[in-house]
């Protein structure tokens, strides 16, 4: 299970993210290419403002919002976008990303089936928003460099791991702290 979360680790998908976003630009499509940065970016933040608040304070079963099955659903439904899928195509791809994802993160303990599928919505979304953004797919895209710009990105980054969490989770804490609400939470 481990190695399948691995693909939507920020380690993996952040330098993938930018390495699409730049053969997005080189191939003459930056309206795509600003549109995925966009599109993960918001749905990256969303998530981290979600953990901030629910890691100190949250609910047993929403305590943290899974952002492996966000991002997992940004980007597979992204890249289905980017092949010439609709948002209906790509709406599928995501919610399959997300499933797969999802399931791994709940099986490994990290997340409860409530994050999982709080984290699929929200990379759905994400994934939806960049199909409206992106527009027309010029007719001269050559999808092979997508794809090898996939295939390297996640050969070369796959395994590695950002400690990502382990920063929001203190960072909540210390907001909790600071403003003074749920004082009951500990870390």
């Amino acid at each position: 299970m481990m190695f399948l979360t691995d693909f939507a680790d920020q380690a993996v998908v952040l330098p993938l993210v930018f390495t699409l976003a730049l053969v997005l630009a080189v191939q003459r499509w930056p309206r795509a290419a600003l549109a995925l940065l966009a599109a993960t970016g918001g749905t990256v933040g969303l998530v981290v403002v979600l953990k901030l608040f629910t890691i100190a304070c949250g609910p047993p079963l929403l305590h943290s919002p899974s952002g492996h099955t966000a991002t997992a659903a940004v980007v597979s439904g992204g890249i289905a976008v980017l092949a010439g899928a609709g948002a209906g195509g790509a709406m599928l791809v995501a919610l399959a990303g997300a499933t797969v994802i999802g399931v791994s993160r709940v099986a490994l303990g990290m997340h409860s089936w409530a994050e999982a599928l709080l984290g699929g919505a929200i990379g759905v979304a994400g994934a939806l928003v960049l199909a409206r953004l992106a527009g027309p797919r010029p007719p001269r895209l050559r999808l092979r460099w997508l794809a090898v710009a996939v295939v390297v990105v996640t050969s070369v980054f796959h395994g590695l791991r950002l400690p990502a969490e382990a920063h929001i989770r203190a960072a909540s804490f210390d907001a909790a702290r600071i403003l003074g609400v749920c004082r009951g939470a500990t870390r």
